[in-house]
């Protein structure tokens, strides 16, 4: 299990640009087993989830061809994938749903799987440590387009699969939660059902506007792309095509949190910024300068930064929120930079009941924090007067991993984060891209 060693107290300086989009990576390289075709994906970030969903698909017998090179990161890579053999008897063995397990991408599969070969088989996918992720909503919305489940208990797994003679039909159904991961696996789902499939409540965060956009080049009829209410007219086929994936908007705020707390000025390049709904906003209520140069983002050295009130002077609170609100990936960062500011606010996790755990490893660190109960916490800034202590500390899941790196950046004395192999599932080659910023983190 490696570890990282992190001298804090470095000032950041210079240009970093983000690697692509992780979660909608996982949605569209799935999307590839729609499809005979060749479709390709550049911008495909090197991290552990996104290679381990590869790998998975390659031993499913998709081709899979990378183009190498370099880009702006340095390890910018493009795939060419190619699903016109899969192996049908792997897909059922118990080592493919073992490999199944240990990945919650894995879960995407079974939309497009469903869709064309009409049968998937699942078990409770891997993942963050971090409360309950229910499946519900996938199987909800599988259920209405026609699916029928049967529980292997022998093996402790699903069998999913369509009506024999007319598969998949489309339907009207709302979604119980707009689950991100639902919205698309039933989207994948339901290209290839008959009729018109409406989802309402749908999902809409711009990764799944990224799957509709890719998903309609290749040959289906989706509208009301960027709503809740998403209308899919079933196509008999899909053909191949070319998609290039968004900035990582949780990485951009990853920055933002760490130009914050450790920044002597911070330029974070191509962030595409009608995308990141309001994360800047969010730093800003905490009193963060942010300044918006075209499509990259500035952030100057912060000496100082005050918590804003709401109007009637009542304390600031954070809430995560479905998209366009507050995405639940950036609580972690934005409570690490509440430590330093002056001033106090309330953080609101709504969706995760142990994804706020980790506060205790700050407090350890000398952070002023009241964690009221699993979903809840007051943070009462220092006002950079006292700074954090380094600490020997465990990275829980990839989110408060990396509030723990930036905790670590800013700290007096040197400190060691192990299972950092949780953050290298969501933040490419991390070390070296902030090594070059002036940072010094050592991975052993």
């Amino acid at each position: 299990m490696a570890s990282f060693k992190i001298e804090g107290g470095r000032l950041l300086s210079g240009t970093i640009t983000p690697q692509g989009a992780k979660n909608e990576a996982l949605q569209v390289i799935c999307a590839t087993l729609l499809t005979s075709e060749e479709v390709t994906i550049s911008n495909i970030p090197d991290i552990r989830d996104v290679n381990n969903l590869i790998q998975l698909l390659k031993d499913i017998g998709v081709k899979v061809r990378g183009h190498g090179g370099t880009g702006v990161r340095g390890y910018e890579c493009s795939y060419t994938f190619q699903a016109d053999q899969l192996d049908l008897k792997y897909l059922e063995s118990d080592e493919f749903v073992q490999k199944c397990a240990a990945l919650r991408g894995s879960v995407l599969m079974i939309g497009p799987l469903l869709a064309r070969m009409g049968k998937a088989v699942i078990t409770k996918p891997g993942g963050d440590k971090i409360g309950r992720r229910r499946l519900d909503t996938h199987f909800l919305g599988f259920e209405k387009l026609g699916a029928k489940f049967h529980h292997l208990e022998n093996r402790n797994v699903y069998e999913i699969y369509a009506p024999k003679g007319n598969g998949l039909k489309g339907t009207y159904m709302l979604l119980d939660e707009a689950s991100v991961t639902g919205t698309a696996n039933i989207i994948m789902a339901a290209v290839f059902a008959q009729g018109t499939t409406t989802i309402y409540n749908a999902a809409c965060e711009p990764y799944v506007q990224q799957l509709c956009h890719m998903l309609n080049r290749m040959g289906a009829n989706i509208s009301g792309i960027g709503s809740n209410l998403l209308t899919i007219v079933g196509v008999e086929q899909l053909h191949g095509t070319q998609h290039r994936l968004l900035p990582d908007m949780i990485e951009v705020g990853s920055f933002i949190g760490m130009a914050a707390m450790v920044g002597d000025g911070v330029r974070i390049k191509d962030v595409s910024l009608k995308d990141l709904g309001i994360i800047p906003d969010a730093f800003r209520r905490l009193g963060v300068k942010v300044e918006v140069d075209g499509d990259d983002l500035y952030i100057p050295r912060q000496k100082h930064y005050v918590v804003d009130s709401f109007i009637d002077g009542t304390i600031m609170t954070l809430a995560d929120a479905p998209w366009p609100g507050l995405t639940p990936d950036l609580l972690s960062v934005l409570i690490v930079v509440a430590t330093q500011a002056r001033g106090s606010v309330l953080f609101h996790q709504k969706m995760f009941e142990s994804r706020l755990f980790f506060v205790d490893r700050l407090i350890d660190m000398g952070a002023q924090i009241i964690l009221c109960d699993p979903h809840r916490a007051v943070v009462v800034g220092h006002d950079r007067k006292l700074t954090l202590r380094a600490s020997r500390m465990s990275s829980p899941d990839i989110r408060a991993g990396i509030a723990l790196l930036i905790a670590a950046m800013s700290a007096n004395g040197t400190s060691t984060i192990s299972n950092i192999e949780q953050i290298d599932r969501g933040y490419e080659h991390i070390e070296d891209r902030l090594n070059a910023l002036g940072a010094k983190i050592e991975r052993i």
